[in-house]
């Protein structure tokens, strides 16, 4: 028997800076990813369309200047990356257009395919990230998501220098996450702007549930005037 299921692509987003550093303190501690395959249009990339950052086993120790001075790291905007159509630019063939057009094409398709996504959280907003979570796909959590602001990428100290060729070198990154950022809060508001109209709605139609019982409850005695409100029904009306 044939079960039809929906599947929903969903993805977090971090701040492009700190998502650099975590992983190049995660690389330091001896993380690789050999077994990542890259497939691309069917096929894995060449050596020469992806050298390696490090000859050895794994890149353990490396120090930030030399995490960044390697031009083909895929820590360089791998946000962007991940979520692009890479067949669009030729997978991981640099040659086959020039640089320009490829971070643009990849940029749009990268905000393309964010946008199209049935939910994405930023892990700088924990809590509206799961507001939206929980609304979109109608569950609950068990408990409230905790805001972490003490990282290890938090705790590295680097001064205005650095920050800013980590900037540049994830230049597709940072504005796909002013882009990601925009699009969070419209989306977080627009939720929470439909949730209070469906509250409001909902206290309405339990007002004039309340008129209803009451109304049934105490009928308009004989010889009452028309329109009069008596002071018991009156002292029973909720009030908005």
């Amino acid at each position: 028997c044939y079960h039809e299921e929906n599947f929903y692509y969903i993805t977090m987003l971090r701040d492009p800076v700190s998502r650099y550093l975590s992983e190049w303190k995660h690389v330091q501690r001896g993380a690789t990813w050999k077994t990542s395959l890259h497939m691309c249009d069917g096929r894995s990339p060449t050596p020469d369309e992806l050298p390696t950052c490090y000859p050895g086993d794994d890149w353990s120790g490396v120090s930030l200047r030399e995490f960044m001075d390697c031009s083909y790291n895929l820590a360089n905007n791998r946000q962007v990356r991940m979520l692009a159509d890479l067949s669009l630019v030729g997978c991981y063939n640099l040659t086959f257009m020039n640089e320009s057009e490829r971070n643009t094409i990849l940029l749009q398709s990268a905000k393309n395919n964010l946008k199209n996504m049935a939910f994405f959280g930023l892990t700088e907003f924990q809590r509206k990230t799961q507001f939206l979570f929980e609304r979109t796909f109608n569950l609950k959590f068990i408990s409230p998501f905790t805001q972490f602001n003490i990282t290890r990428a938090s705790n590295v100290e680097i001064n205005e220098g650095a920050r800013q060729r980590i900037e540049e070198l994830n230049f597709l990154d940072m504005q796909l996450y002013e882009y990601a950022k925009d699009l969070f809060q419209q989306r977080y508001h627009h939720t929470k702007q439909l949730e209070h109209q469906r509250d409001r709605q909902k206290r309405r139609e339990e007002r004039r549930l309340q008129r209803e019982h009451r109304d049934h409850q105490w009928p308009k005695e004989d010889g009452a005037a028309e329109g009069t409100v008596t002071e018991d029904y009156n002292s029973q009306v909720v009030r908005w």
